[in-house]
């Protein structure tokens, strides 16, 4: 059995980054060598440099949307939060839902765009799995509209406490965002520039996209003690044949596949779920942990993670426990930004 404390650790407050650079590209970048296992810094423009011509970096296109919403519950004025996590065929939500007291099926929140005046009615209609809700807003308006109106971006509790800013609007998202539906950033791919890409593809390095669309449970620590008791939940994601053939071209070449961020590296893993790498659609909850055997990911560029969290556990099982428990202690030591507006880190 694996213990969620071993991947603990303390962390300086005044680490967490609250911004990005002025030029993403301008971050730190941590190499860590698993054959050699050394540990050497740079940084993310260095990329060109530190890639080979024969490689494939794999990104992820998901384009976070703006799904958190305030308001207040319109019978009581009690202040009210949610995040939309889906929505079906039928226009219903399926969102996080957090007020003082207890909402009862049927009862309304007027919510309230960004600067505080109240518009469209949420109707709660019943309580679902995992302390979600059920909703339908009583408009004729789609979700996309709702949301440009009356959402936020999502930005996680450990920057200014989770209260978004005109400027995250787009920091918080990659330059390659195209696929809307994720709740959180595929925050590794924020260090890239336009500039950056089309440096890193005029070395010979071919550049993938591939979809995953990032949910709450991402980033949430894991409750249980022991890992093996963990539910992951899922997310959808699709690996087109386009870049399925990408891939296997420099896979061909003799290069490595070089995954950006986690979330590609899971849908990696997913669609190798048989052996060999395919075309992939559907929802995946692959929980990466050890002894698990990498398949179809050589390389991961991932930032520095939450502790007691399903992705610090992912990029120790892909970089080796002990190194990546020496590379979080080095980068502490070093000063390196943690968490989504931070520094990285490159496992080759």
């Amino acid at each position: 059995m694996t213990r969620i404390a071993d991947y603990d650790f303390d962390l300086p407050a005044e680490l967490v980054a609250q911004h990005p650079l002025a030029d993403r590209s301008d971050a730190r970048l941590m190499v860590v060598d698993r054959s050699e296992g050394s540990i050497s810094h740079h940084h993310v423009r260095d990329l060109p440099e530190l890639l080979q011509p024969e490689d494939c970096l794999v990104v992820n296109n998901s384009r976070v949307i703006p799904a958190r919403l305030v308001g207040c519950r319109t019978r009581t004025g009690g202040r009210w939060q949610g995040l939309v996590l889906a929505v079906d065929a039928g226009g219903n939500w399926q969102l996080m839902s957090k007020t003082r007291g207890r909402i009862e099926p049927g009862e309304t929140v007027t919510l309230q765009d960004r600067d505080g005046q109240p518009g469209v009615r949420l109707r709660m209609l019943a309580p679902m799995e995992g302390g979600t809700w059920a909703a339908r807003p009583e408009t004729a308006e789609g979700q996309d509209q709702i949301l440009a109106r009356y959402g936020r971006i999502p930005i996680p509790p450990y920057i200014r406490g989770g209260e978004m800013i005109d400027r995250d609007v787009e920091d918080y998202q990659t330059v390659y965002a195209r696929m809307d539906g994720s709740v959180a950033a595929p925050t590794a791919g924020l260090h890239f520039t336009g500039k950056l890409l089309e440096q890193i593809e005029n070395k010979g390095t071919s550049i993938a996209e591939l979809t995953l669309h990032v949910g709450l449970g991402t980033f949430r620590p894991v409750a249980c003690e022991e890992l093996e008791d963990h539910a992951m939940h899922s997310e959808w994601g699709q690996l087109s044949e386009q870049t399925l053939a990408t891939i296997r071209a420099s896979q061909q070449a003799g290069g490595r596949v070089v995954a950006v961020g986690t979330t590609s590296t899971r849908l990696l893993e997913a669609a190798s779920a048989s052996g060999d790498l395919a075309s992939w659609e559907g929802k995946t909850d692959i929980f990466i942990a050890p002894p698990y055997t990498f398949r179809s990911t050589d390389g991961l560029m991932t930032n520095f993670h939450l502790p007691r969290s399903t992705l610090l556990v992912l990029v120790r099982t892909f970089g080796g426990n002990e190194l990546i428990r020496h590379a979080y202690a080095e980068a502490i030591g070093e000063r390196y930004r943690f968490y989504s507006y931070g520094d990285a880190m490159l496992v080759l």
